[in-house]
C-alpha cells in the first residue's frame, strides 16, 4: 500500500515557505502536479518549482493574496485558464507577527491572522469547492497548530485566528461531505524546519522534555500526514483535527 496521488493536482498556499516547500514536495514524490502559491517571494516559489519539475511532475506559480476573496477568485481563473483546477486544496499560508500577551498585543494582529486563517478558509472554498462538487470529490487540508489546544501565554491572536479556521472547516466538512469532500486540519507541533538544520537551532530540552516522545517533529514528519489525508487511503476521515506533535497535544472524547 502506498500513497498515490498520480492524476491529481494540488494547490499549496504558502507553498515558498518552510513547511510548504516540503509538503510540495512530498505530494509530487506521490504523484501530484502541483500549483504553488506564494505571497510576496518569487525566487523562493520558482526554486520549489524546479524541485516539483526535477520529480518530473508539472508546477504552476501563482501569486495571491489570500486574504482578498478577489485575489483569491483571480487566482482560480488564472488556474482555470492557463493550467489546471485542484482537486486538493491545502491551506498552508498564514501571517506572520511578534507575540507578545493581550495588555501588548496590536489589535491590528488579531485582524491580520483572522484574516491570513478564518477569511483563508472561506475564500479558498468559495473559489475551489465548487469545481469538487462538480466533480463529485476533492480533499482540503488545513493547517492548524498545536497552539490551538494549549493556549499558552502570548499566543492570543494566533490562536484565536486558528481556533476561529478550525470552526470555518468543521461546518464545512459537515456541508459538502456529501459530494465526497473531505476537510481535514493536521496540527503541527513545534516542527524542525531547514531553517533549523541550517541554524543549528534542532533541539530544546525544556520543549523536548514535554512531549512525550521526547522530541521535535520535522517538516517531513508533518507533510507525511498531509500527503496520507490528500489521499484515497483517507477517503473516510473528515472533520478530523489531526495533531502531529509527538503526543505533547491529545484530543480528548
Amino acid at each position: 500500500m502506498s500513497i498515490d496521488l498520480a492524476g491529481k493536482t494540488a494547490l499549496i498556499t504558502g507553498a515558498s515557505g518552510e513547511l510548504g516547500r516540503v509538503m510540495a514536495r512530498t505530494l509530487a514524490q506521490s504523484g501530484a502536479d502541483i500549483i504553488i502559491h506564494y505571497f510576496s517571494n518569487l525566487a523562493k516559489a520558482e526554486s520549489v518549482r524546479q524541485e516539483v519539475e526535477q520529480l518530473g511532475r508539472r508546477a504552476f506559480v501563482i501569486s495571491a493574496d489570500i486574504s482578498s476573496l478577489d485575489s483569491v477568485l483571480q487566482m482560480r481563473d488564472t488556474l482555470q485558464s492557463e493550467f489546471k483546477l485542484p482537486e486538493i486544496v491545502i491551506a498552508n499560508a498564514v501571517s506572520q507577527y511578534s507575540w507578545t500577551t493581550v495588555l501588548e498585543q496590536d489589535p491590528a494582529d488579531y485582524l491580520d491572522q483572522f484574516n491570513s486563517t478564518v477569511l483563508q478558509a472561506v475564500h479558498l472554498s468559495k473559489a475551489f469547492v465548487p469545481h469538487m462538487i462538480q466533480q463529485q470529490g476533492g480533499r482540503i487540508v488545513a493547517i492548524n497548530t498545536e497552539s490551538s489546544m494549549q493556549n499558552f501565554p502570548t499566543q492570543s491572536a494566533y490562536v484565536a485566528g486558528k481556533r476561529g479556521m478550525d470552526g470555518v472547516y468543521r461546518v464545512l466538512a459537515k456541508e459538502i461531505g456529501e459530494h465526497q469532500i473531505t476537510v481535514n486540519q493536521v496540527a503541527p507541533g513545534w516542527t524542525i524546519s531547514e531553517r533549523d538544520r541550517n541554524n543549528n537551532t534542532e533541539h530544546s530540552e525544556s520543549y523536548e522534555q514535554s512531549v512525550p516522545l521526547k522530541r521535535r517533529g520535522t517538516d517531513q514528519e508533518i507533510a507525511n500526514v498531509v500527503a496520507f489525508l490528500a489521499s484515497d487511503l483517507a477517503s473516510f476521515i473528515t472533520g478530523a483535527y489531526v495533531p502531529v506533535s509527538g503526543g505533547n497535544v491529545m484530543p480528548s472524547i
